[in-house]
């Protein structure tokens, strides 16, 4: 895995579960204003789609107790907006600025580091 994108799938999952209730909400308020679609642009092979899924998993079953104590089935969807968010860091160069934004600023707007998209 790139190592700009474990850094990122780090320190998502380290956030508090207030915090990452208020990334997932926010997430979920960009998707029908081009995140389904920025999403479907930012695919990736199935071995790096496997690689993240399996990080985020493992990082936010560490957690569990603490997320569903905190905000029951907070785990399934941030995870898929970690996973999501991801695989817009590896496709970056792929992505338009907008685009790119347009998934990670929810990230972004609580402190997590992003590479730049044209770096």
């Amino acid at each position: 895995m790139d190592l700009s994108v474990a850094r990122f799938i780090e320190a998502v999952t380290a956030l508090p579960a207030d915090t990452l209730a208020t990334v997932y909400e926010e997430s979920l308020d960009r998707w029908p204003h081009g995140g389904r679609d920025v999403s479907r642009a930012a695919a990736v092979s199935a071995s790096e789609n496997s690689a993240i899924q399996h990080a985020v998993r493992v990082a936010l079953l560490e957690r569990v107790h603490d997320l569903d104590k905190a905000h029951p089935g907070l785990r399934g969807g941030i995870k898929s907006a970690c996973c999501i968010a991801a695989r817009a860091v590896i496709k970056r160069a792929k992505l338009t600025e907008v685009q790119y934004r347009l998934l990670l600023d929810p990230f972004t707007a609580v402190g997590v580091p992003v590479p730049a998209r044209d770096a």
